[in-house]
């Protein structure tokens, strides 16, 4: 049932119209009944058509729901003593169609026409393109998984596994011009906010011992001895993907910033914004870079690596506040057992000038921030105590996490200078230093204002390591199954627009679910195909995820039987523009 607008000039009335097959099997309307006069019900919502349609939808929903019930029950004919039909695929994924949905409302289809006139091919770029991004999210793999996993969709794909590999120069060479519509084109779904924009970067290693093009030997994230390649990604204030890029993996990521952020300001018409990064993305130039026009910036600052008086002044437990509050106050003083004041932020703000820079450095201090620090820190020497205490040479730590940093190795020599042994102990000067800087935090700003905002503004980062998380361990951006640098690009883009439509569905859900639920309840959404003449049962758990998800997409696949016919028409309704974006 769907409602509809009829009738000619001043005559035109409400209707809720159903959809049918002829015996031909031509499809056909009637109308169900009608609403009323369309100038008095749109005097009822005060001239609003699309307010009075959303009623007139809900209404046909009501409908539909009452005629299921009444001439829903169909019999189905199914013998023991038939085989069924041999390679024929009798269970397939529905949850693509949600993310169809998506994919229609960012005009996909439009922007692969776009791409199709600069280029020349004969297969189904979008097609393809689509159904890497449903591979992706439902059951990440190799293309040649992709492809087969493809298979089990309620489409098919009508391309051949030589045309997916094809379509991969092209995404690389487009990947820019896509990023860019899919940025115009998600406002139509979720009003994005670029008031603040973050950046950050990780790596992705190949498991080689030669570089290659782009795969080069840089640091290492996950400290692997292998070649990677660096990922920048930029993020809006609401945690969606904003665009990326894939560089070397030896180029210093300081430098990554200045080509993407100069593509986001001239291409996105994103030109007035507070950029926020970490400490290793903020240095002096790029807060030089975000420094002009109407841009500012708020970078975490590392107070272990400040001048000597500089990290005295930051220390120093005199001259904080509260927020909100002018008085000053002395860390000594402050009894930080007190529940209040153990879920207290102080701050104080240190001006710092730097040639031509007027900036201001924002230290806080946490009672709560560091009791969690000093937690951790214990559990670490707890760790190095053990690792002392086993037989044998101690490695030495090899980040500022690893407990192996606290053990100290001292040479111990025989009678007459002669070598003897190694002898291994806690750092007991190493851990009091660190601990000088529990419940410490610093950032670096040209904002002037609400420190609060400000630190609101850095605290939100966590955001974009999440979606790095989402990429790496939900998507399994790595291992990457493709080596050419234009392949490995598209590898990659496909996982910033699968990242893109997962947060978009994430906000449509109101963010009521967290990601492994919503990627489970996709996957998990399976048809099987009863007869081959009949239609299809869900075979996957109803609840209130999947409810969601069909209120939210007004169609549904959890009735118990869902015809052939009715299936078409569900998967049509995904390729059509939904009321959002009209």
């Amino acid at each position: 049932m769907y409602a509809a607008i009829n009738g000619t000039g001043k005559n035109k009335s409400v209707y809720i119209m159903h959809s049918y097959r002829k015996p031909d099997g031509k499809t056909s309307s009637r109308v169900v009944r009608r609403l009323g006069r369309l100038d008095e019900l749109l005097e009822r919502f005060s001239g609003n058509q699309n307010l009075m349609m959303d009623w007139a939808k809900e209404e046909a929903k009501k409908d539909s729901t009452e005629y299921s019930a009444k001439h829903g029950n169909v019999s189905v004919s199914l013998s023991q003593s038939v085989f069924i039909q041999k390679e024929e695929e009798r269970s397939f994924n529905v949850g693509y169609l949600f993310l169809q949905q998506i994919c229609t409302d960012l005009r996909m289809d439009n922007i692969c026409r776009n791409i199709k006139s600069r280029h020349r091919y004969t297969y189904d770029f979008h097609a393809i393109l689509t159904d890497l991004i449903y591979a992706r999210i439902l059951s990440p793999s190799s293309k040649l998984s992709s492809y087969s996993f493809c298979q089990t969709l309620m489409e098919p794909p009508k391309y051949s596994l030589q045309n997916v590999y094809r379509s991969l120069s092209i995404m690389a060479q487009e990947a820019s011009f896509i990023q860019e519509e899919l940025y115009r084109n998600s406002n139509f779904i979720h009003s994005r906010n670029t008031k603040i924009l973050y950046y950050d970067c990780t790596n992705y290693y190949f498991e080689i011992e030669q570089e290659d093009g782009d795969k080069c030997y840089g640091k290492s994230k996950e400290n692997r001895p292998n070649p990677i390649v660096t990922m920048g990604l930029f993020m809006d204030a609401d945690g969606i993907p904003l665009a990326f890029d894939i560089f070397p993996g030896n180029q210093n990521e300081q430098t990554t910033l200045k080509p993407l952020e100069t593509t986001i300001i001239r291409d996105f018409n994103c030109s007035e914004f507070v950029f926020c990064s970490d400490a290793g993305l903020g240095s002096k130039n790029n807060r030089r870079f975000n420094s002009f026009g109407n841009r500012g910036y708020v970078i975490t600052h590392s107070l272990k690596k400040l001048k000597k008086e500089d990290k005295a002044l930051a220390l120093s437990p005199t001259n904080f506040r509260r927020m909100g509050s002018d008085k000053f106050i002395d860390l000594r003083t402050i009894d930080e057992n007190a529940d209040e004041i153990f879920n207290t932020v102080f701050y104080k703000e240190i001006p710092v000038v730097t040639g031509e820079m007027d900036e201001t450095m924002i230290v806080t201090y946490s009672p709560k921030y560091k009791k969690y620090q000093q937690t951790i820190r214990n559990r670490q020497v707890e760790r190095a105590e053990k690792i002392i205490n086993k037989p044998g040479k101690k490695r030495k730590g090899k980040n500022q996490n690893d407990p192996a940093r606290f053990i100290k190795e001292t040479s111990v020599t025989s009678d007459g200078e002669i070598a003897g042994h190694n002898v291994y102990e806690l750092d007991i000067d190493r851990i009091q230093e660190e601990a000088k800087y529990d419940g410490f935090y610093a950032v670096i700003t040209n904002l002037e204002g609400d420190v609060g905002e400000i630190l609101r503004i850095n605290k939100q980062r966590w955001e974009i390591e999440e979606n790095f998380r989402i990429m790496k361990t939900e998507f399994e951006a790595r291992p990457v199954y493709v080596r050419r640098d234009d392949r490995i690009k598209a590898h990659f883009l496909t996982c910033y627009i699968s990242l893109l439509i997962y947060r978009l569905l994430e906000k449509k859900l109101n963010s009521n679910y967290t990601c492994e639920e919503i990627l489970s309840a996709l996957r998990s959404m399976q048809m099987t195909l009863l007869s081959k003449n009949s239609g299809y049962t869900p075979s996957y758990k109803r609840t209130d995820l999947t409810d969601l998800l069909h209120k939210k997409f007004n169609f549904h696949t959890d009735y118990e039987f869902i015809s052939k016919s009715s299936m078409r028409s569900i998967i049509k309704s995904t390729k059509n523009i939904s009321g959002n974006h009209k």
